[in-house]
């Protein structure tokens, strides 16, 4: 309960940005174009993306015309309870003890919460008894690995890192050799915070994630890209090209606290096909939690 309290905290901004839209169309007598060109205008307005609002909008109108709906009161609730239809969620690949270590590539553009996520997520499985290592592979920039060493020390987890304007993938490599040498349970990789514009630099994460593949079999075992989501629709765009250049298995979204436009999660797994799974709002470990659909929508609403 608490943590759905805080994930309510956390969507108040889009809430009341959807409830102000929605209140304005409620009684309203008449399905007419009218009405569902507000509708369009309010959700595209939550950032849920002009190709996924046109879907959502399209369904409605189907919905619509099946149950014989009048009222616009009965198609925002046929909308509420069908907007889970369009989140996907398979959860996190478990971590096995058979496949040490269970490696973790996170990529994502600078200031998107990156190095703070895999902090929390360190301290999680330490919380749960795992060894951890994390692997500073972003050594363009000094104040990026020692960040990661204080989490690393924060958590509990140890730290690989070289020195500033090292070989990234040599890091990895290093990184990966003394997790396997010391029986780690799991290892956090985190790579330079690029532009997804940056045709050299998506080449690197490339390299990285060969390294990896040679070094471990099956890993990585989960490739997340960590997305700001009060950059609203320019995450759509990050998340197609990441995808493109290193096969991402999930998205993990940070700070929904800050953003009225929380619907970018439901265009993200429409357009993309990628699951968003795990959510943030604030500086606190437990901040950090797996996505809950139901607890998502809930909050939302």
């Amino acid at each position: 309960m608490q943590w759905l309290s805080s994930l309510r905290d956390g969507l108040a901004k889009t809430r009341n940005n959807l409830a102000g839209h929605f209140n304005a169309l409620l009684g309203r007598k008449l399905l007419d174009d009218q009405f569902w060109e507000e509708l369009e205008e309010t959700l595209i307005a939550a950032d849920f993306g002009l190709p996924t609002t046109e879907k959502i909008v399209g369904d409605l109108k189907i919905a619509a015309q099946q149950q014989n709906l009048t009222l616009a009161d009965d198609v925002i609730r046929v909308f509420k309870t069908d907007v889970a239809d369009y989140i996907k969620h398979p959860a996190m690949a478990p971590v096995a003890a058979s496949t040490k270590p269970h490696v973790v590539l996170v990529v994502g553009v600078n200031g998107s919460g990156k190095t703070t996520t895999i902090g929390k997520l360190a301290a999680q499985d330490r919380k749960q008894g795992r060894s951890v290592m994390l692997v500073a592979a972003d050594t363009f920039r000094a104040a990026a690995a020692d960040q990661l060493a204080v989490w690393a020390q924060r958590s509990g987890a140890e730290l690989v890192r070289h020195t500033e304007g090292g070989d990234p993938a040599a890091v990895v490599f290093d990184g990966l050799a003394a997790a396997k040498a010391r029986g780690i349970d799991v290892v956090y990789v985190d790579t330079a915070g690029r532009l997804q514009t940056k045709h050299n630099l998506m080449e690197e994460l490339k390299k990285i994630r060969r390294v990896i593949e040679r070094a471990v079999e099956g890993a990585p075992h989960e490739t997340l890209l960590v997305l700001d989501a009060t950059t609203g629709q320019n995450a759509l765009s990050q998340a197609k090209l990441f995808h493109d250049a290193t096969n991402l298995t999930g998205i993990v979204l940070t700070k929904l606290d800050g953003t009225a436009k929380g619907g970018i999660i439901i265009a993200i797994m429409d357009q993309v096909d990628l699951p968003v799974k795990y959510i943030g709002f604030g500086e606190k470990v437990d901040q950090l939690r797996p996505f809950d659909p139901r607890g998502y929508v809930e909050a939302l609403f």
